[in-house]
């Protein structure tokens, strides 16, 4: 069964600047618990099949123009059916005057009423990019997620393998940790996943030998970040010798993470490797992927080959050079 999760009313009025016209209780207090919105247009004429109570409650310049056409019987009668459904919040935008009305209702049926500037669609936006992050399906995994060159590459592995160790060389070389340790991945939308930290353990790194240091004391605001989406994963393990590597670039590998496919590149790990620069690659390479460029491919064409056909003797030779 899937967990729900929800988010307070106090997070939503801090995050879009809400103004609280009635409060039946303290906001902190209210919980959302569904990322989708209604402008109940349809209701407020009388029809309620497919309507949804436990959704926010968006009022805008049409259904309030539409309520102050209603005489004054028929109003009272129209408000008071929508309000008694108790949905958790209503909100008008635009800055709208406030039908009396449907303030009575609202102190009646004890349902949170507030205000806002923004016009009705660009809130709506706002407030459900908001929602989707917050209520979003999520799962902790032990990983090291970091940014480098914009693109957010998660990093996993058996204990011990130097993926802590990795992320601190990225980070002096100019990139960003979110996470270590532990990384709270989010599916904030059917095709893309977002990283954080715990906020108990954020910023914080644990190197053997060594302890645990705050990455944002030694290296500075610029070497840290909140959250990021996760663009590929990159799974570091001990080089074993009796396994063949990809040395090509051909066979496009994947994982799996709340039912979104993501790249995979496993990377061997031993002495000598520079795992920091390697890492840094990958991540160019993969935004070149996705652009549209594979250098795999151009070399095979300038071999004379199809992508899917072995390469020579002599090209192979010529290749393990570098």
């Amino acid at each position: 069964m899937a967990n729900t999760y929800t988010v307070t009313l106090q997070d939503i009025i801090k995050e879009t600047s809400l103004q609280a016209e009635y409060l039946p209780k303290k906001p902190e207090e209210i919980l959302i618990s569904s990322n989708d919105l209604n402008r109940p247009g349809l209701q407020l004429a009388g029809y309620y099949d497919y309507f949804y109570s436990d959704r926010i409650q968006i009022l805008g310049r049409t259904e309030v123009g539409y309520l102050n056409s209603l005489d004054k019987e028929l109003l009272a009668e129209r408000i008071e059916r929508f309000v008694s459904s108790r949905p958790p919040a209503i909100i008008l935008c635009r800055n709208l005057e406030i039908i009396p009305e449907l303030r009575e209702c609202c102190v009646k049926y004890e349902v949170p009423l507030l205000k806002t500037q923004e016009p009705t669609s660009s809130f709506m936006a706002a407030l459900i990019a908001f929602l989707n992050v917050q209520l979003a399906p999520r799962i902790t995994r032990h990983g090291v997620f970091v940014e480098v060159y914009g693109e957010g590459i998660l990093l996993i592995g058996d204990s011990g393998v130097g993926k802590s160790e990795t992320a601190v060389e990225l980070i002096k070389r100019g990139h960003r940790l979110i996470a270590d340790d532990a990384v709270e991945i989010r599916r904030v939308s059917s095709k893309t996943l977002v990283g954080t930290a715990p906020e108990n353990i954020r910023h914080f790194i644990e190197l053997r030998g060594i302890g645990i240091v705050n990455a944002r004391r030694i290296f500075g605001m610029g070497s840290v970040k909140i959250t990021e989406k996760i663009d590929m994963v990159i799974q570091l393990e001990h080089w074993d010798t009796s396994k063949k590597y990809d040395r090509m670039g051909f066979e496009n590998e994947f994982i799996e993470i709340l039912n979104i496919r993501l790249p995979l590149v496993t990377i061997p790990v031993k002495p000598g490797r520079n795992l920091a620069v390697i890492i840094e690659v990958a991540a160019m390479n993969n935004r070149q992927k996705k652009m549209g460029y594979n250098a795999a491919q151009e070399l095979m064409h300038n071999l004379g080959l199809d992508a899917g056909e072995p390469a020579p003797p002599e090209a192979r030779i010529e290749w393990a050079r570098f």
